[in-house]
């Protein structure tokens, strides 16, 4: 299966410097891949000068212009007809390729990626979906940003759109999926979270209910859907927590000679540690709802970190996700809950 990846070569705060060796490492590993780099046709020759790969599995698309990571998602949309995102994402919408990968700027990407990808039929609002490291392996959470005050039915949509991606991606054929709230019990949480709960409970997907913010990390459910207020909070304290962790190792670690003799002879541990828990090997996150697959990298990644996103938009297209989810949720919205969600919005 020849797989083509439109890669948005001059997003994030890195551009070429890392896009380039990113791709590069991922055409030397994947035999059936394919990119096309999309940016500014001498910067990207520049980068590829010395490197080795099979360069008839990569093509340049020249773009002259650049969304900026502070710029506003409306200008990007209305006056950067020409940047490296927007014909990235031309790309995928003219089928010339299968999915796009950007580390741009995140409100940019996702209002590109709307206006020229479409959403999903049924979708209300596309949401952002990663993965995360957990005690028993990993979760995908969703909506980690796009959408602020998301109401019930989409907090629903959500879920079921973060099974579908579980179940795609991990094999696992009834994965089980948690709203966030702040506490279990019935009561808690705003009316729209109960809405959504009230949603989950008459469809097919395995929902377990209300999970709290540590059950996150526990592994309880294989899918926690949240608002994208929520969502952003919760991830930017965990890389805060993370960050915290590394920081006092570290120091724990160089304190004085003994301290030093130590950290080196817990060195194969602390390696295993930090392979575990290092945030580069979940980067790339899925622009779930949307008709075409788009990938959003962290805007500072590093190039193992941007290989790492390239991996998961080839999984997304082997394993079909948009296809998948289109069917899911046709299938469970408008058999069970598309009159339940027509009166409530009444």
């Amino acid at each position: 299966m020849k797989i083509t990846l439109s890669i948005d070569a001059m997003g994030g705060d890195h551009g070429v410097k890392v896009t380039v060796p990113a791709v590069i490492e991922a055409i030397n590993t994947f035999d059936d891949l394919h990119i096309i780099l999309v940016g500014d046709e001498s910067a990207l020759q520049q980068g590829l000068n010395g490197a080795h790969f099979k360069s008839e599995r990569l093509s340049i698309h020249h773009a002259e212009q650049i969304v900026e990571m502070n710029e506003l998602p409306s200008n990007a949309l209305r006056n950067k007809k020409n940047s490296s995102m927007r014909l990235a994402l031309n790309l995928v919408k003219q089928d010339e390729a299968q999915a796009c990968v950007s580390a741009g700027n995140t409100g940019a990407l996702m209002a590109i990626s709307k206006f020229v990808l479409k959403t999903l039929p049924g979708i209300y609002r596309p949401a952002i979906c990663t993965s995360m490291p957990t005690i028993k392996g990993h979760v995908y959470m969703l909506d980690l940003g796009a959408n602020v005050g998301a109401d019930g039915e989409s907090l629903a949509q959500f879920a079921i759109m973060g099974s579908v991606l579980a179940s795609s991606l991990d094999g696992n054929p009834n994965p089980t999926v948690g709203l966030l709230n702040i506490g279990e019990e019935e009561m808690k949480g705003h009316d729209r979270i109960k809405l959504a709960q009230q949603i989950l409970r008459q469809t097919s997907i395995n929902y377990k209910g209300y999970v709290e913010g540590d059950d996150i990390y526990h592994g309880k459910v294989d899918v926690v859907a949240c608002d994208g207020f929520d969502g952003n909070i919760a991830l930017k304290a965990s890389e805060g927590v993370a960050k915290m962790i590394s920081f006092y190792l570290k120091q724990a670690f160089t304190r004085n000679l003994f301290t030093k003799l130590i950290g080196l002879i817990a060195l194969p541990v602390l390696k295993s540690f930090k392979e575990k828990v290092d945030p580069r090997r979940y980067n790339g996150a899925s622009f779930l709802g949307l008709q075409k697959i788009v990938i959003k990298s962290h805007g500072g990644a590093d190039s193992f970190a941007f290989y790492h996103a390239i991996k998961q938009a080839r999984l997304a297209v082997i394993n079909k996700v948009p296809e998948r989810i289109e069917s899911k949720v046709s299938e469970l919205l408008e058999s069970q809950c598309e009159p339940q969600f027509k009166e409530e919005r009444v």
